[in-house]
Protein backbone atom coordinates (compact mmCIF):
# COMPACT_ATOMS: atom_id res chain seq x y z
CA UNK A 1 0.00 0.00 0.00
CA UNK A 2 1.09 3.66 -0.92
CA UNK A 3 1.58 6.36 2.33
CA UNK A 4 2.20 9.45 2.25
CA UNK A 5 5.34 10.86 3.51
CA UNK A 6 6.02 14.10 5.73
CA UNK A 7 8.89 16.09 6.70
CA UNK A 8 9.34 17.43 10.33
CA UNK A 9 8.12 20.62 9.19
CA UNK A 10 5.00 19.41 7.93
CA UNK A 11 5.35 19.37 4.33
CA UNK A 12 4.76 16.64 1.79
CA UNK A 13 8.29 14.48 1.10
CA UNK A 14 6.27 12.28 -1.33
CA UNK A 15 5.28 8.13 -0.78
CA UNK A 16 6.46 5.30 0.55
CA UNK A 17 5.13 1.70 0.03
CA UNK A 18 4.16 -0.43 2.91
CA UNK A 19 4.03 -4.21 3.03
CA UNK A 20 0.83 -5.69 3.72
CA UNK A 21 2.35 -8.73 5.72
CA UNK A 22 3.94 -5.85 8.20
CA UNK A 23 1.22 -3.07 8.43
CA UNK A 24 -2.03 -4.31 6.77
CA UNK A 25 -3.01 -6.91 9.32
CA UNK A 26 -5.98 -7.19 11.69
CA UNK A 27 -4.44 -6.82 15.02
CA UNK A 28 -5.59 -9.48 17.33
CA UNK A 29 -6.11 -7.96 20.72
CA UNK A 30 -4.88 -11.40 22.29
CA UNK A 31 -1.53 -11.63 20.89
CA UNK A 32 -0.82 -8.06 21.90
CA UNK A 33 -2.18 -8.47 25.33
CA UNK A 34 0.39 -11.84 25.66
CA UNK A 35 3.64 -9.61 24.25
CA UNK A 36 3.13 -6.73 26.87
CA UNK A 37 2.49 -8.91 29.17
CA UNK A 38 5.71 -11.08 28.76
CA UNK A 39 7.35 -7.88 28.59
CA UNK A 40 6.39 -6.42 31.94
CA UNK A 41 7.07 -9.73 33.51
CA UNK A 42 10.82 -9.41 31.84
CA UNK A 43 11.14 -5.95 33.22
CA UNK A 44 10.10 -6.85 37.07
CA UNK A 45 13.13 -7.31 39.03
CA UNK A 46 11.73 -9.66 41.35
CA UNK A 47 13.46 -8.89 44.46
CA UNK A 48 10.80 -8.09 46.75
CA UNK A 49 11.46 -10.64 49.92
CA UNK A 50 10.09 -10.79 53.44
CA UNK A 51 11.49 -12.99 56.35
CA UNK A 52 10.08 -16.22 56.94
CA UNK A 53 9.80 -17.77 60.59
CA UNK A 54 13.39 -19.83 60.10
CA UNK A 55 14.84 -16.41 59.31
CA UNK A 56 14.14 -14.20 62.43
CA UNK A 57 17.04 -13.20 65.19
CA UNK A 58 14.95 -14.34 68.52
CA UNK A 59 14.69 -17.23 70.63
CA UNK A 60 13.38 -20.33 69.48
CA UNK A 61 12.52 -21.65 73.15
CA UNK A 62 9.01 -22.29 74.06
CA UNK A 63 7.33 -19.22 74.88
CA UNK A 64 5.37 -20.62 78.53
CA UNK A 65 4.77 -24.27 79.54
CA UNK A 66 2.63 -26.27 77.78
CA UNK A 67 -0.29 -26.86 79.94
CA UNK A 68 -1.81 -25.41 83.42
CA UNK A 69 -2.00 -21.55 82.46
CA UNK A 70 -4.79 -21.80 80.72
CA UNK A 71 -3.42 -19.90 77.76
CA UNK A 72 -3.14 -21.61 74.48
CA UNK A 73 -0.71 -23.70 73.29
CA UNK A 74 2.59 -22.15 71.85
CA UNK A 75 6.46 -22.57 70.63
CA UNK A 76 8.65 -20.20 69.27
CA UNK A 77 7.84 -16.28 69.16
CA UNK A 78 9.17 -16.46 65.79
CA UNK A 79 5.46 -17.93 64.84
CA UNK A 80 3.80 -15.30 62.53
CA UNK A 81 0.93 -14.60 64.47
CA UNK A 82 3.15 -13.19 66.64
CA UNK A 83 4.39 -9.72 66.55
CA UNK A 84 8.01 -9.84 64.92
CA UNK A 85 7.54 -12.92 64.19
CA UNK A 86 8.42 -14.03 60.63
CA UNK A 87 6.04 -13.59 57.75
CA UNK A 88 3.82 -16.62 56.66
CA UNK A 89 4.19 -17.40 52.68
CA UNK A 90 5.75 -14.14 52.35
CA UNK A 91 6.84 -12.96 48.98
CA UNK A 92 10.79 -14.89 48.00
CA UNK A 93 13.37 -13.63 45.49
CA UNK A 94 12.63 -14.97 42.29
CA UNK A 95 12.42 -14.37 38.33
CA UNK A 96 8.83 -13.09 36.66
CA UNK A 97 9.75 -14.55 33.41
CA UNK A 98 7.82 -16.72 31.55
CA UNK A 99 8.40 -18.62 27.74
CA UNK A 100 7.07 -16.81 25.16
CA UNK A 101 7.46 -18.43 21.17
CA UNK A 102 9.96 -16.38 19.19
CA UNK A 103 7.26 -16.38 16.17
CA UNK A 104 4.51 -15.26 18.41
CA UNK A 105 6.92 -12.21 19.59
CA UNK A 106 7.32 -11.32 16.09
CA UNK A 107 3.67 -11.77 15.13
CA UNK A 108 2.74 -9.18 17.86
CA UNK A 109 5.31 -6.23 16.84
CA UNK A 110 3.21 -6.58 12.96
CA UNK A 111 0.05 -6.64 14.93
CA UNK A 112 1.26 -3.68 16.78
CA UNK A 113 2.08 -1.76 14.01
CA UNK A 114 -1.15 -2.49 12.07
CA UNK A 115 -3.11 -1.65 15.11
CA UNK A 116 -1.47 1.76 14.83
CA UNK A 117 -1.93 2.42 10.61
CA UNK A 118 -5.65 1.20 10.94
CA UNK A 119 -6.17 3.69 14.00
CA UNK A 120 -4.68 6.56 11.84
CA UNK A 121 -1.96 6.66 14.40
CA UNK A 122 1.19 6.31 12.05
CA UNK A 123 2.99 9.09 10.58
CA UNK A 124 6.03 8.68 8.45
CA UNK A 125 8.67 10.95 7.72
CA UNK A 126 11.63 11.18 5.70
CA UNK A 127 14.49 11.64 8.12
CA UNK A 128 14.59 12.38 12.12
CA UNK A 129 17.43 15.12 11.84
CA UNK A 130 17.40 18.23 14.13
CA UNK A 131 19.90 20.89 12.81
CA UNK A 132 20.72 21.90 16.15
CA UNK A 133 20.14 20.72 19.75
CA UNK A 134 16.91 23.00 20.62
CA UNK A 135 14.11 21.66 22.67
CA UNK A 136 12.16 24.51 21.60
CA UNK A 137 12.44 24.54 18.45
CA UNK A 138 11.80 20.40 18.06
CA UNK A 139 8.66 20.97 20.18
CA UNK A 140 7.23 23.64 17.69
CA UNK A 141 7.75 20.91 14.91
CA UNK A 142 6.37 18.27 17.26
CA UNK A 143 3.02 20.58 17.80
CA UNK A 144 2.91 21.46 14.42
CA UNK A 145 2.46 17.56 13.46
CA UNK A 146 -0.04 17.20 16.08
CA UNK A 147 2.58 15.41 18.24
CA UNK A 148 2.12 15.43 22.24
CA UNK A 149 2.66 11.83 23.18
CA UNK A 150 4.49 9.98 20.37
CA UNK A 151 7.22 7.54 19.77
CA UNK A 152 9.89 8.07 17.69
CA UNK A 153 11.44 5.27 15.73
CA UNK A 154 14.78 6.21 13.63
CA UNK A 155 17.04 4.22 11.70
CA UNK A 156 20.32 1.75 12.91
CA UNK A 157 22.15 4.99 14.00
CA UNK A 158 20.22 8.27 16.00
CA UNK A 159 20.99 11.58 15.43
CA UNK A 160 22.44 13.36 18.27
CA UNK A 161 21.30 16.65 17.92
CA UNK A 162 17.32 14.91 17.39
CA UNK A 163 17.75 12.78 20.23
CA UNK A 164 19.37 15.61 22.92
CA UNK A 165 16.26 17.66 22.17
CA UNK A 166 13.38 15.49 22.14
CA UNK A 167 14.47 13.51 25.65
CA UNK A 168 13.58 17.01 27.84
CA UNK A 169 9.99 16.93 25.74
CA UNK A 170 7.25 14.82 28.08
CA UNK A 171 5.50 12.10 26.83
CA UNK A 172 7.79 11.90 23.68
CA UNK A 173 10.35 9.09 23.40
CA UNK A 174 13.05 8.34 21.01
CA UNK A 175 14.50 4.66 19.70
CA UNK A 176 16.55 3.08 17.14
CA UNK A 177 14.65 0.64 15.22
CA UNK A 178 16.67 -2.35 16.85
CA UNK A 179 14.81 -1.54 20.08
CA UNK A 180 11.23 -1.42 18.67
CA UNK A 181 9.10 -3.38 20.84
CA UNK A 182 5.27 -3.42 21.30
CA UNK A 183 5.01 -2.10 24.69
CA UNK A 184 6.32 1.39 23.80
CA UNK A 185 4.23 1.30 20.61
CA UNK A 186 1.06 0.91 22.45
CA UNK A 187 1.55 3.14 25.67
CA UNK A 188 2.02 6.32 23.18
CA UNK A 189 -0.48 7.84 21.47
CA UNK A 190 1.15 8.26 18.07
CA UNK A 191 4.02 6.19 16.44
CA UNK A 192 6.51 7.94 13.47
CA UNK A 193 8.82 5.93 12.08
CA UNK A 194 11.66 7.46 9.68
CA UNK A 195 11.98 6.02 5.77
CA UNK A 196 15.24 4.13 7.78
CA UNK A 197 13.25 2.58 9.99
CA UNK A 198 10.56 1.74 7.66
CA UNK A 199 13.57 -0.05 5.30
CA UNK A 200 14.55 -1.80 8.40
CA UNK A 201 11.27 -2.97 9.34
CA UNK A 202 10.78 -4.40 5.95
CA UNK A 203 14.24 -6.26 5.48
CA UNK A 204 13.73 -7.54 9.36
CA UNK A 205 11.01 -9.52 8.18
CA UNK A 206 11.54 -10.28 4.87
Amino acid sequence: MEFNVKTLEGKDAGKVALSDEIFGLDPREDILARMVRWQLAKKQQGTHKSKGRSEISRTGSKMYKQKGTGRARHHSARAPQFRGGGKAHGPVVRSHEHDLPKKVRALALRHALSAKLKAEELIIVDNLVAAEAKTKVLAGSFEALGLNNALFIGGAELDNNFKLAAQNIPNVDVLPVQGINVYDILRRGKLVLSKAAVEALEERFK
